[in-house]
């Protein structure tokens, strides 16, 4: 068990180096040699874990998804601003997630798939604007595999700006003001009046969804 804890911590300590490195140098500039000093681990155990560098950039790219939580709700396009702006606030905070983001829109990378990250968005965008059209949230004429994709991109382009402008700095602004902009096209007049919106649900929705479980029990809420 010991072992086992060392080897799921040794993994992470490399996967956070790696991190820190493609988000520093971009993925073709980065090499093994300065994740390893970033990292302090031998040449050995990074290779025990990671078999390249593209393993390594695939493992940030999927470290990225492994926290992602939203809580389910009633309002299905609410929980796709949630999920949106979720992500802004972890953009603005979680060196992680910004690599990923890097790797993911780094069109002079050659050699890795940067499609992964892309797809799953649209997927999980997709279930949810069906959900949301089953339970007549949407206006008639929206075709949920089409606005699933015109919000991943719309996104990625608003992330892209606010990276290049003030690394981030102006993020929640900007997709506030996505979502103000493309939702009245989508959703029903009386659900639009229902959404929040603002800047500050990112940081919201991060906070309750990683409150400890004793918390939400105390509180009379559910694990």
């Amino acid at each position: 068990m010991a072992e086992q804890v060392r080897a799921i911590r040794t993994r992470q300590t490399i996967l956070s180096a790696a991190a820190k490195i493609f988000e520093e140098h971009g993925y073709q500039a980065a090499t093994i040699s300065q994740i390893l000093r970033e990292a302090g681990v031998t040449k050995g155990a990074l290779y025990f874990h990671f078999q390249s560098k593209e393993e390594l950039a695939q493992g940030v790219l999927a470290e990225q998804d492994q926290q992602f939580v939203i809580r389910s709700s009633a309002c299905k396009v609410q929980e796709i601003v949630d999920a949106v702006m979720l992500h802004a606030h972890r953009l603005q905070t979680d060196p992680m997630v910004r690599a990923g983001v890097r790797l993911s829109m780094d069109q002079l990378t050659q050699g890795l798939d940067r499609s992964g990250p892309f797809l799953r968005w649209s997927e999980v965008g997709l279930a949810l604007f069906q959900e949301a059209q089953g339970q007549g949230e949407l206006l008639p004429h929206v075709v949920p595999t089409e606005t699933a994709g015109v919000l991943v991109g719309a996104f990625a382009g608003t992330q892209s700006m606010s990276q290049a402008i003030c690394d981030y700095a102006d993020l929640a602004t900007r997709v506030s003001a996505l979502m103000r902009h493309l939702l009245p096209s989508v959703v029903v007049p009386s659900v639009l009046a229902s959404l929040d919106l603002s800047e500050t649900r990112g940081a919201t929705v991060y906070a309750e969804a990683f409150r400890p479980v004793d918390e939400l029990v105390g509180a009379g809420g559910t694990a």
